[in-house]
């Protein structure tokens, strides 16, 4: 049996405290054994390191670099809904990425890779997923990135 919080370590992966929900809503719920992710902010040391429209303000490289911090808060929430045992969970089911983008901008599936990818590091096999990839006008504070999650766990 994989222990996840070890494997993080060995990783070099730190997961921050979970953010708090900015408006009226919770930031997982869960139902059954599926546990849904509010959409996740590239937010680090409680800032967003870089912020911008991808293919305008944002390099692709940039905007890779904060969807894996999306899927990093997307874990430390997980963990929080897990009662911090990340040994709970037995699928990532579903990934979807939102992409602040310009309008001739069209690699939004390569930027939202960058969750992905994080979300096979960590849980192996049973960290692939289905997902969406769009790009939209503007996210919240400037963000390039927005990434939700649909996970399931032991009940």
């Amino acid at each position: 049996m994989i222990n996840y919080d070890e494997k993080l370590k060995k990783l070099g992966i730190t997961l921050d405290k979970p953010s708090k929900p900015a408006a009226n809503y919770i930031p997982y719920t869960i139902s059954g054994n599926l546990v849904f992710i509010s959409g996740q902010l590239p937010f680090k040391n409680g800032k967003i390191p870089i912020t911008g429209i991808v293919g305008k303000d944002v390099d692709i490289n940039d905007a890779i670099k904060m969807a894996e911090i999306c899927a990093y808060c997307l874990i430390s929430q997980l963990k929080q809904a897990c009662d911090n045992d990340l040994n709970k969970v037995k699928k990532v089911i579903k990934l979807g990425g939102f992409v602040a983008s310009s309008k001739n901008f069209g690699d939004q599936p390569q930027v939202i890779n960058g969750a992905s990818d994080v979300m096979v590091k960590v849980f192996g096999d049973i960290g692939k997923h289905s997902r969406f990839a769009v790009g939209v006008a503007s996210l919240p504070r400037n963000a390039p990135d927005e990434v939700e999650g649909i996970f399931e766990i032991d009940d």
